[in-house]
């Protein structure tokens, strides 16, 4: 499902973008051999996304813990993986905050993983439940995915089958649903976006 071009937000470096990467290219074509860092923090009309700071943890580790947050990604994490994601987020590649530009409270999480699924990249995301409603995760998610597909031919989400919202927003940024499956015991759905 192709979506007109002015109902993805622009994706518009905060700083000027650092000259082409010298490394080598993947092994596969069009595929990032590591998961993408965005370098320069990356604005929307209303949002920052930019890596993880150790400021951030507080509301990550929300994401984590919240029952609504994680009603359709299995439950609350428990403390002893919390510790070890707390220790391995801030500043990773790949994971980016979802910061509000007017005062900086921290929104949501937006993750990039490169080769997550079937070698295809995916996109993945948590907000916090206040924040639900306003448009922030259509804003951020839909910059991510156009930002990302600018070095890879395609990207991937998933989500539960009855996770309707989650649903609506990965169509309303442009993935078309792939196919059905089930794993973790529940019913998944697969999008898809081609660059």
């Amino acid at each position: 499902m192709a979506i007109p071009s002015d109902s993805v937000p622009a994706l518009v470096p905060a700083v000027p973008a650092e000259p082409p990467s010298t490394e080598p290219p993947s092994t596969e074509p069009g595929v990032r051999a590591e998961p993408p860092s965005p370098g320069p923090p990356l604005n929307t009309r209303r949002l920052l996304l930019r890596p993880v700071r150790d400021t951030d943890l507080d509301a990550v580790t929300r994401l984590w813990t919240d029952p609504d947050v994680r009603r359709h990604l299995g439950g609350p994490v428990i403390d002893s993986v919390i510790r070890i994601r707390r220790g391995r987020i801030v500043a990773a590649p790949g994971f980016h905050a979802v910061v509000r530009a007017e005062d900086g409270v921290v929104l949501g999480l937006v993750t990039v993983e490169p080769g997550a699924r079937g070698g295809e990249t995916e996109v993945s995301y948590q907000f916090l439940p206040e924040h639900w409603g306003r448009g922030y995760a259509r804003e951020a998610v839909g910059a991510v995915v156009a930002w990302t597909l600018e070095g890879t031919p395609s990207v991937v989400a998933v989500t539960q089958e009855g996770n309707q919202r989650s649903r609506r927003l990965l169509e309303a940024v442009g993935l078309e649903y792939a196919e059905s499956f089930v794993e973790w015991d529940a019913h998944q759905v697969l999008y898809r976006r081609r660059a």
